[in-house]
């Protein structure tokens, strides 16, 4: 009964995507691309930093965040159901939605652990630029440790479940 649930949810979730995926390739060849909000090609620019864990991915953010006014750019985080990076069909295909579509949004950087999303594959011309910060591995580990020892400033009264003694 439950394998037939799950294979029920799953198939209705692909018509869904399915019918999501026909309806963005309609408008980016029917209609072409919506009229009432016109961009420069210089502001038709989304960045989409997939955050590597323990890279300095939070201090290079925040600099997003510093320089974001000054620049004339918007910076939204991407937050992802119980954080697993990989989206479902149906996620997918209301993302490329959302991040395409967005024209007061643009210029954009868009930020979180996610992962890499061909939007090629959902008939998009103008697709974003995805960037990553990569990280020695032993100095990911020390940071991890420390991390998981003293935890961070950004919710210093958090437990996590791997914290472990402090001694």
């Amino acid at each position: 009964m439950l394998t037939l649930k799950f294979c029920l949810s799953s198939l209705t979730e692909r018509a869904i995507a399915r019918h999501e995926v026909r309806e963005i390739e309609q408008r980016h060849t029917v209609e072409g691309p919506r009229q009432d909000v016109t961009l420069d090609e210089e502001d038709d620019v989304v960045i989409i930093y997939n955050r590597v864990p323990k890279t300095a991915s939070t201090s290079f953010t925040n600099i997003a965040y510093d320089l974001c006014a000054k620049n004339k750019y918007h910076v939204l985080h991407i937050n992802t159901t119980k954080n697993n990076p990989v989206m479902s069909l149906q996620d997918q295909v209301r993302f490329v939605k959302n991040v395409t579509s967005w024209k007061e949004m643009k210029p954009g950087f868009y930020h979180g652990h996610i992962s890499y999303l061909d939007f090629a594959k959902f008939g998009v011309k103008k697709k974003p630029i995805y960037i990553n910060v990569i990280r020695d591995p032993i100095e990911r580990l020390v940071s991890y440790y420390y991390f998981l020892r003293f935890g961070d400033d950004y919710r210093p009264g958090l437990r996590r479940r791997k914290q472990g003694d402090k001694k």
